[in-house]
């Protein structure tokens, strides 16, 4: 028709179906995870050590505390991979329960530690004057003190008090997790501190204060969110921490009770046969390594993950 013009072929394409899909951070921060190689095989490694010590004695159902005479100190074979203790005792059996005990304790003592730190660093954080000093003169004396003495003093004094109350296991666990926990709270309450001073002063907690939110709807709702990055981090490092802690007081005798297998306690019960079954110092130490290794890995791939800084 004279006088018309032609339609342009991409006018009639809306301008939603060429809109770029909406920013999502933890699609981002999973972006950067997948790219730290080690921290996800890290991943699938200790999902498997989880995996084994919560459902491994439903498929190998060998008692821990079977006593066979005729099989001690055997070497792995078919019948005991992982070979058999001084009293014949299988150490598949007892590596798979205290799996469960060593990575509960790491676990618990993690969540304690990064509880009363991030509590701690918050109040600190968004406080002035002395009662900022106060807290960070307590942090201060709780670094100052030596860790191991301290632990093993606690311990002893405590130990059979819980023992009585909640039970043998029961009771220690608490014991050990509240103490591991309680000396692993300072350093995430100096870095949730420093996160506070950084955060407060942005220009979005800045409107919010202007627009009359409260003190804690600004902590809850503004600066913890955008501080706890850096604190699953320090987390998982808590957890790695934990596991060693807990393996050194079982090597020491100071952990549970002899009849409670736990990854430090089988190294400590080993620690007289390394000469003529070495199996059975090899495989607890292997867990226990592996174990810590992996977990270090996954915090070094969270910390490259959750840093708005690092691009890669």
């Amino acid at each position: 028709m004279a006088g018309s013009t032609l339609a342009s072929p991409t006018a009639s394409v809306p301008i939603a179906a060429v809109r770029a899909r909406p920013f999502s951070p933890g699609r981002e921060a999973w972006r950067r995870f997948r790219r730290h190689r080690l921290a996800l095989a890290s991943v699938v490694i200790l999902a498997l050590m989880v995996l084994m010590v919560v459902l491994g004695p439903l498929v190998w159902r060998v008692p821990i505390n079977d006593i066979d005479f005729t099989a001690r100190l055997s070497p792995p074979s078919w019948r005991h991979p992982f070979g058999t203790d001084d009293l014949g005792q299988d150490l598949l059996a007892r590596m798979l329960y205290g799996g469960r005990i060593s990575l509960a304790v790491g676990l618990a003592a993690m969540v304690v530690a990064i509880c009363v730190g991030v509590l701690i660093g918050a109040i600190a954080g968004i406080s002035r004057g002395s009662v900022d000093a106060g807290l960070m003169w307590l942090t201060d004396l709780f670094l100052s003190l030596p860790p191991l003495p301290v632990l093993l003093l606690v311990i002893y004094l405590f130990r059979d008090q819980l023992k009585d109350v909640f039970g043998p296991e029961v009771g220690v666990f608490i014991l050990i997790v509240v103490v591991i926990g309680g000396f692993r709270w300072m350093p995430v309450a100096r870095l949730v501190r420093a996160q506070f001073f950084s955060l407060r002063e942005k220009e979005f907690v800045e409107a919010a204060r202007a627009l009359g939110a409260s003190t804690s709807r600004q902590v809850a709702r503004h600066i913890l969110p955008n501080a706890l990055g850096p604190v699953i981090v320090a987390g998982t490092i808590d957890v790695a921490a934990a596991i060693i802690a807990e393996s050194t007081l079982s090597f020491l005798g100071l952990g549970f009770p002899p009849d409670i297998p736990t990854w430090g306690r089988l190294l400590y019960d080993a620690k007289d046969y390394l000469d003529f079954a070495p199996h059975w110092a090899l495989f607890p130490g292997a867990a226990i390594f592996l174990a810590v290794l992996t977990i270090n890995f996954i915090g070094d791939g969270l910390r490259d993950a959750l840093d708005p800084r690092k691009v890669l």
